[in-house]
């Protein structure tokens, strides 16, 4: 069974289905597509199959996570597509070629890890060269907005180069939207993060293979690098700037610097630093603080509203706590929980 054979499969588009619909079968496009499942399954199945499939259109929503995000999104059925295209074609395909420390969106892995992988990073480098040294961070400018779709497709025109019907596929995906001409990928769509994570696949491999830096990890567009010399740091950063510029057509935005290693960094939401001594601290980033302390007073008042259940709200803290236990942040949680009351209006 070839590729697009087995995401076009009844059992795979049956189990998109089901994943899409997790916590939305209350859904209005949901129920529809499930009063009519055998019909919607075989509709896409057969346009898979014929090369009649066509994307709809994508509708526009907000979100705040935590800075303001558009988020494109398609239609329920396109979703089910998205779901068995990145389960059966591209996961298993991109997943076997991307290094151990691309650590965003892949199963075992995520912010947690990723924040981990770090910290053990400093310790390692603590054994070897003490506390002082350099760190390298850098973030791609505006990174989903800026893909060049021609070097994207070419990228996965080479890895499924024995594929014309899957490469036919990823190059309508690709080109159905724009942020501006010929750049620029959809938020909403479940591809748009696996074509995030292996766009950058060949930066990772010239940083760790040809520039040989040995701690390194990134997530996503969010990358550090830890080194005890500045000037080989400068040396490696100009190699990567070329880098990115001339095969990706992407540039560094102005958060990436090269900074000491007792002045820390901002990783995913915490600041790591190294002590004299080799702990690392990892305490929760200034304006993360302000978010959590703002979300406990909105809390406060939507409660006196009426406007959240107190299962809600513990639900959410729950979350937060087990965000928090990640970091040295101890203090700040008992503090908060010390001033946050919840009351009711009274009538």
């Amino acid at each position: 069974m070839n590729r697009l054979d087995n995401m076009a499969s009844f059992e795979h588009l049956y189990q998109a289905h089901k994943k899409c619909r997790l916590g939305k079968q209350g859904e209005e496009a949901v129920i529809q597509f499930e009063m009519n499942l055998a019909f919607e399954l075989t509709m896409l199945h057969n346009e898979l199959l014929d090369y009649s499939y066509r994307l709809g259109d994508y509708h526009e929503f907000v979100i705040h996570d935590p800075k303001l995000r558009i988020i494109q999104a398609l239609g329920y059925r396109d979703r089910v597509v998205q779901h068995s295209l990145c389960d059966n074609v591209l996961q298993p395909t991109l997943e076997p070629k991307l290094i151990y420390d691309n650590s965003a969106c892949r199963v075992g892995k995520g912010t947690h890890f990723s924040l981990d992988r770090l910290e053990s990073f400093f310790h390692k480098y603590y054994k070897l060269h003490g506390s002082d040294g350099f760190i390298l961070k850098f973030d791609i400018r505006k990174y989903f907005d800026s893909i060049d779709h021609q070097v994207l497709f070419a990228q996965m025109k080479k890895i499924f180069f024995d594929d014309r019907e899957i490469q036919g596929l990823l190059k309508m995906i690709i080109e159905s939207y724009s942020q501006k001409e010929g750049r620029g990928l959809p938020m909403g769509n479940q591809s748009s993060q696996w074509f995030g994570i292996y766009y950058l696949n060949e930066l990772d491999h010239f940083i760790k293979e040809k520039l040989q830096m040995k701690y390194y990890t990134r997530y996503m567009d969010d990358g550090i690098i830890l080194h005890h010399n500045k000037e080989h740091l400068k040396y490696v950063l100009q190699q990567m700037e070329s880098y990115i510029n001339e095969k990706l057509n992407l540039e560094f935005n102005e958060k990436t610097q090269i900074v000491p290693m007792a002045q820390g960094v901002d990783y995913l939401g915490f600041h790591f630093y190294l002590t004299d001594s080799g702990k690392v601290v990892r305490r929760l980033r200034t304006s993360s603080k302000k978010r959590f302390k703002k979300r406990l007073r909105a809390y406060e008042r939507a409660y006196k509203k009426d406007k959240i259940s107190m299962q809600a709200i513990t639900r959410s803290l729950a979350s937060y706590k087990g965000h928090l236990s990640h970091g040295d942040t101890h203090a700040l949680w008992r503090e908060q929980m010390q001033q946050f009351v919840l009351t009711k209006k009274q009538y």
